[in-house]
Formats: structure tokens, C-alpha cells, sequence
């Protein structure tokens, strides 16, 4: 029997980013493995962990704080890419690509919520 999460393409979607994020963070100086790496790793899977934590809340009240917390830990994500990026670890096109999909994220994230606060 699956759990409500399970269920959700938002969070589907966060776990292929997160795959997506850790081959890109493969490839940075060892220098930073316990500096952006760390903060890009806690970042990315607090979006998925969240939603996960989120869905099995008794009130859509409470479902969208985590849902918030989500979308916030996207913009982080986003935060360390550009960092990533001016430091030359990863290319325009690298950042472009995961760019658009941390807006897709967000964008998805913002729709269950409003469709949350509906009911």
C-alpha cells in the first residue's frame, strides 16, 4: 500500500532532481565537499523530505507550511547553483538546465498549494 506521497508527481518530480543535482555536484573540487556540496545536498533533498513529511499531516493547513518549507529549500537550491556557476564549477548550460527544473518544482509546488487552499 502506498503512501500519500508516493502518489504525488511533485514529489515523483523532486526525486529526479535531486538525481539530477547529485550527478552535477559529482563533478566539483574535492575542496568543497564539506562546504556548497553539504549545503547543496541538505537543500535538495529537504524539497522531496518535506513534501513526504507534509502529506500526512491531519490539516491542508499543515500540508502547506511544509509545502512552503519545499519551495523555500528550491530557492536555496537555486542559491547555491549560482554560486556554483560565478565559481566556475558548473556551466551556463548546466545551471540553465537545472534552473528550469527547480522552476518547474516551484511552479508545481505553488499549484498544490493553492489547489490546497481551495478546499
Amino acid at each position: 500500500m502506498p503512501y500519500n506521497f508516493e502518489k504525488l508527481n511533485v514529489w515523483q518530480e523532486s526525486r529526479l532532481f535531486i538525481k539530477e543535482i547529485y550527478f552535477l555536484i559529482g563533478k566539483f573540487p574535492k575542496t568543497e565537499q564539506f562546504a556548497l556540496v553539504d549545503q547543496i545536498k541538505r537543500a535538495v533533498i529537504s524539497i522531496a523530505l518535506n513534501i513526504a513529511e507534509g502529506a500526512d499531516k491531519r490539516s491542508n493547513k499543515d500540508f502547506i507550511r511544509y509545502l512552503r518549507i519545499s519551495i523555500g529549500s528550491v530557492n536555496e537550491t537555486v542559491t547555491c547553483l549560482y554560486i556554483a556557476k560565478d565559481l566556475a564549477y558548473i556551466s551556463d548550460q548546466e545551471f540553465q538546465k537545472c534552473y528550469e527544473f527547480a522552476h518547474k518544482l516551484s511552479a508545481m509546488l505553488n499549484a498544490l498549494v493553492r489547489k490546497l487552499n481551495e478546499k
